[in-house]
Parts: C-alpha cells; sequence; structure tokens
C-alpha cells in the first residue's frame, strides 16, 4: 500500500519532548512572576532602601529566563532525538526482521535482549509468528512434494502400460485394461482425498445438527463387508451421561465430512488389525456440551514414538506401501485431523498396550432430543 510521505515516529517524539519542556520551563517561569516578583515593591529605593525593586529584578531576571528557555528547547530538542532513538530502536529490529519475512526469509528471529516490556512482549510474538509461518511453510512444501510424488507414481505406471501395450500388440488387452483400471482408479481416490483434506482445511462448508452415533452406524454397515470379509468383529455401542438424553451424540457440522471422517477412522482400524479375529468398537457417547467418538482396534504395537505421525499426511503406520485393495493413500488420518480441527474438536491417538490404537474425537456438543436406539454389528 503506497502513502504520502509524513513526518516520522522519532521526530514527532522529539518535537513532544522538546514542547512539553519548554511548557514547563513556561510553568515554572510563570510561577516565579505569580508567588515571587508580583509581591516585590516596585519603588525606587526597593524595600527598606536595601532590596531592589521589581523594575531591576525584571530587567536582571528576563534575560536569564530567556536563556534558560532557548537552552530548553534545544535540550528538549537534542535530548528528545536521542531519547526517541532509543525507544524506538526495537520496532527498528522489529521492521528489519518484517521484511526480511516479508522476501521469503522466514527462519530469521530477532530474539530482542533485555528485560521484558511492550516491545519484548511484540517480539516475542512476532518471533512465535514466524515460527508458525515457517513451520506452515515447510509442511504445505512437503505436503505438495509428496502429492506430487503419489501422483506421479500412477501416471508413470499408466504410461508404462501403454507403451507395453502399443509396442507388445500380442499381450493380452483385457490384463492391460484391468491394470490401467485399477491404477486409475487409485489416482482419482487420491485427488479426491487430496481435495476434501483441502475443503477440511479451509472450513468452507454449511454447518448443521449431526448425530454422531447415527454416522457411526452408517459408517459400520457400509464397512460391514470388509469386516467380514477379513474375519473382523465391528461392534458399534454408545452411551451418554451428563446433561444429554435420549441417546444421541450430536454435534454441529457438515455431515459428510464427519461421514468421511469416521469411514476413515473405522476402515484403517479394519485395514491396520490382526490378520484373523481382530475385533474394531465403534463407540459413540455424549458428556455435558461435548460428543464423543471412540474407535479401537487390535492390531500390531506401534511404537510410541510413530503415533504422533499418524496424522502426518502420506504416512501410512510401520508400512510405507501396501499391496491390497485398501492399500489407501496416506491421508486417511491427515483427512479426519482436518475435519477434526475444522469442527472445533480434538483428535487423541493412543496404542494400546496389547496392540492396536485407540481413537477418540471431542466434538462440541449440541442439545438434542431423544432418538432411537442404536444397534451392532
Amino acid at each position: 500500500m503506497r502513502r504520502r510521505p509524513g513526518i516520522s515516529a522519532r521526530l514527532k517524539l522529539t518535537l513532544s519532548y522538546a514542547g512539553f519542556l519548554a511548557v514547563a520551563g513556561a510553568l515554572l517561569l510563570a510561577v516565579v512572576w505569580v508567588f515571587l516578583l508580583r509581591y516585590v515593591p516596585d519603588t525606587s529605593q526597593g524595600l527598606l532602601g536595601i532590596s531592589p525593586n521589581r523594575y531591576l529584578l525584571v530587567r536582571t531576571f528576563a534575560p536569564a529566563a530567556a536563556v534558560a528557555m532557548v537552552f530548553l528547547l534545544v535540550f528538549g530538542l537534542v535530548g528528545g532525538w536521542i531519547l526517541a532513538g532509543r525507544m524506538l530502536a526495537p520496532l527498528t529490529q522489529i521492521r528489519d526482521a518484517a521484511r526480511t519475512a516479508g522476501n521469503g526469509s522466514l527462519s530469521h528471529r530477532i530474539r530482542m535482549k533485555g528485560r521484558q516490556d511492550e516491545f519484548r512482549e511484540l517480539s516475542d510474538a512476532f518471533d512465535s509468528m514466524l515460527e508458525q509461518l515457517e513451520s506452515h511453510v515447510a509442511e504445505q512444501q512437503r505436503f505438495a512434494a509428496n502429492a506430487s510424488h503419489e501422483l506421479r507414481t500412477p501416471l508413470a505406471i499408466s504410461r508404462t502400460l501403454l507403451d507395453v501395450a502399443r509396442k507388445t500388440p500380442t499381450r493380452d488387452r483385457g490384463e492391460l485394461i484391468e491394470r490401467l483400471h485399477a491404477v486409475n482408479t487409485r489416482a482419482i481416490d487420491l485427488t479426491e482425498a487430496l481435495l476434501l483434506l483441502s475443503r477440511g482445511d479451509r472450513g468452507t462448508f454449511t454447518r448443521e445438527s449431526v448425530d454422531l452415533s447415527l454416522i457411526a452406524e452408517e459408517a459400520a454397515e457400509t464397512l460391514l463387508p470388509l469386516a467380514e470379509q477379513r474375519r473382523i468383529t465391528l461392534d458399534v455401542t454408545g452411551d451418554v451421561t451428563g446433561d444429554v438424553t435420549g441417546g444421541a451424540a450430536r454435534t454441529s457440522g457438515s455431515a459428510e465430512l464427519l461421514l468421511r471422517m469416521v469411514t476413515n477412522l473405522v476402515q484403517n482400524a479394519i485395514v491396520h488389525n490382526l490378520p484373523v479375529d481382530g475385533t474394531v468398537t465403534v463407540h459413540t457417547e455424549a458428556h455435558g456440551d461435548t460428543s464423543v467418538l471412540r474407535v479401537e482396534n487390535t492390531g500390531r504395537r506401534l511404537p510410541p514414538e510413530l503415533v504422533p505421525t499418524l496424522t502426518e499426511p502420506f504416512q501410512r503406520g510401520t508400512e510405507r506401501v501396501r499391496t491390497d485393495e485398501h492399500a489407501g493413500v496416506g491421508l486417511g488420518l491427515a483427512i479426519v485431523h482436518s475435519i477434526v480441527r475444522a469442527h472445533d474438536g480434538t483428535l487423541d491417538l493412543v496404542p494400546r498396550p496389547d496392540g492396536g490404537l485407540l481413537v477418540t474425537v471431542r466434538l462440541p456438543g449440541t442439545p438434542t432430543s431423544a432418538s432411537p436406539p442404536r444397534g451392532a454389528h
């Protein structure tokens, strides 16, 4: 934004200091006149013939007072300029840091020394903002690099398959078409996941009253064939405590996004489970003004240091690549995390001592009326 040139803050402070000092000097002279000189007799012989009269005092005092006023004005200008420079020096550091950040360098930090005051608080807040911006930009760069890599892989495979079909006319076309269909399906799934993740991050959706218990039932019903195929027991349970009654766990948000959130959690719990005879439990409950969703599954033991990375994009637990049809694209929990944040909730991941993971989602609750009891799968 272009602005017209103006007086600098340092000059304004300097003029303010000098003006204040000049006014203080003038007031002091006025006090001397009001409370001293006006009571001195104005006679030719002075007071009792030995003290100077008012006329002599004024003639003697006025030049000295004028010199003192000039000195105060000059002293106020010089001293004010120096003091203003010292006071505004921290702002100069912050300005330089802001310009450096504006040029694209977010690694610079002010780290202003000295005791705590308003300028140090501003400096610390600016450093904290730069740190968050740098972390966010680095995260976005990693995300873009990973997304480009993930999208490039199916495209490269498709090109290879097309080259094979072109160079080897006798090759089974049906097999190539099936492989191309699988690769393209994966690319489409990845693109849709990226779009959904972006939508969740923006938080641009219409909010409505949603019952997490019904969402959990719908997701479980959709994924029940997958659970049966893997010989995994899938149960949906519920409980209500606190002020909320009727068996519902309501929140305000997008039903579509919340369904995707629960579906991702349940699908991950099924896929990352024991080979056979595993369990997945989906539990919803309401605690006063909070609606809670818990998804717990059996499975292999997870290292504690691995759990915080599961919500990062393109992380697939202990395996970078899976070979089955439910390999996913490494965005399942990242999408969940994004949706939870967009709904002002919290997401907690805790490894179970016997193996598997306990995922807890807490969302702001909304009042509800009685609803039908939930079933189990």
